[in-house]
């Protein structure tokens, strides 16, 4: 039997990746030619718990001097006792942000620790609704060629997706060019989304959301800046498809803020306070009858989400699909576009380790 008398030792450890995308990628607001993951790892008892986030090296920076700290000598199983106290460190610079996804991947180290040291899968301890979710397929940056478009198009639907999401907000004109391209290729196969982070102004994001409205988009993803409440709002009573956003809910009260402004509230579990977050900001939307949508980080939201019985599906990321295998090592891996939760071949905690593969990225 494990001892109760366990306690984190002391220092725990934190590192930094930077994956190179295959060439520049952009969105309706960003551009970028990489991408950072700050990972966590956590001792006791002999067991190592491991968490991450997509983020800057300031996270890793935030972790080690404030975080990590905090942590030393406490029980690796009073997750919640662990998060208060961390939360509290931090008040004085602020808990959303960059400080959030440290936060973040803390507290999966934290659960992955707790599943490891009971000998457990995630998908264990939490319990879970499914044995696999729905992905979606997720890409089709503005800037790629109609070639390329397809191409992705056609791996997602290979894969199994009954679901694809594609990036607008850059032109209007070639954005609804590229859409009727994919609606030529997903119609009677799958349903077509589209994400343009933010990018419109609220009367040109209602324009847009007719003309998607008659190509069949079911989906608009942060047609204006996701807290732009009233925007959101005047966009989601103009228009028949779903508006979407919540990517940056840090915590259950700015998730809140956006529970009658969307059809499907987003979380990630990499900025929303970890797996204990997105289990409180999912109830949250329960409680107000809404579904939720994880975003990105398809192989940590496996357990998770196979926990939320109000969960729609999970954003299988082309960029976040290619690194996580460069990454860690287990993870799991999607078939007839369904994510299995984790713990389904005997793996403890969420199942993954540190590859030998992520030193080369490592910064």
């Amino acid at each position: 039997m494990i001892s109760r008398e366990l306690r984190l030792e002391e220092p725990g450890s934190v590192a930094v990746y930077r994956f190179p995308t295959p060439g520049p990628e952009a969105d309706g607001t960003l551009a970028w030619t990489s991408t950072t993951a700050v990972t966590v790892r956590l001792e006791a008892g002999g067991r190592t718990g491991l968490g991450w986030t997509y983020s800057t090296p300031a996270a890793a920076a935030i972790i080690r001097d404030e975080l990590l700290p905090i942590l030393v000598g406490r029980p690796p199983w009073d997750i919640a006792q662990c998060r208060l106290e961390m939360r509290r460190a931090c008040r004085n610079f602020g808990t959303t942000g960059v400080v959030a996804q440290a936060l973040s991947a803390v507290d999966i180290a934290l659960w992955d620790l707790k599943a490891r040291l009971l000998d457990t899968s995630l998908a264990h301890l939490m319990g879970s609704v499914r044995a696999a979710t729905p992905v979606y397929g997720s890409g089709g940056f503005t800037n790629l060629p109609d070639e390329a478009l397809e191409e992705q198009i056609t791996s997602w639907l290979t894969a199994g997706c009954t679901a694809v999401k594609i990036e607008i907000g850059r032109e209007t004109a070639r954005d609804l060019d590229r859409l009727v391209r994919a609606t030529d290729l997903v119609t009677g196969r799958a349903e077509l989304m589209v994400d343009a982070n933010g990018a419109y102004p609220t009367g040109h994001a209602r324009r847009v959301g007719v003309a998607l409205d008659e190509l069949g988009v079911t989906w608009f993803e942060e047609p204006v800046r996701s807290d732009d409440h009233a925007g959101l709002t005047a966009v989601r009573e103009g228009v028949e498809c779903d508006v979407a956003a919540g990517e940056y809910v840090s915590d259950p009260m700015s998730a809140a803020t956006l529970l009658d402004a969307v059809d499907c509230l987003q979380l990630d579990v990499t900025r929303c306070g970890g797996y204990t977050g997105f289990l409180e900001c999912a109830a949250l939307a329960a409680a107000h009858g809404l579904e939720v949508s994880a975003h990105c980080a398809p192989a940590l939201h496996a357990p998770v989400a196979a926990a939320v019985p109000n969960l729609r599906h999970v954003e299988w990321f082309i960029d976040h699909a290619r690194l996580e295998p460069l990454l860690v090592d287990g993870t799991p891996e999607v078939t007839d576009g369904l994510l299995p939760r984790a713990g389904e071949h005997g793996d403890c905690g969420h199942g993954m380790t540190l590859a030998a593969s992520a030193a080369e990225f490592r910064i």
